[in-house]
């Protein structure tokens, strides 16, 4: 897949560093496989409801999965 048109590349960045599947984070987002996927790819934004959960889920702020900084932590 071409990087340059993924509008969230972090979020299967730290999935994959975390050895989850997509259809694991997809079963804690209470959304199925293919929307996940469709997140990831850009083809569909990401609520900012799931936007926190995956922040949650991978113990970063909301501006590292959104490129905003390039700190993990969050505050």
């Amino acid at each position: 897949m071409n990087e340059v048109c993924r509008k969230f590349p972090r979020i299967r960045d730290l999935r994959e560093d975390s050895d989850l599947t997509q259809q694991k984070v997809a079963d804690y987002l209470h959304c199925s496989q293919s929307l996940y996927a469709y997140y990831e790819s850009g083809k569909r934004n990401l609520p900012v409801d799931n936007l926190i959960a995956l922040a949650k889920l991978y113990n970063v702020s909301t501006d590292y999965i959104l490129e905003l900084t390039d700190n993990p932590s969050p505050k």
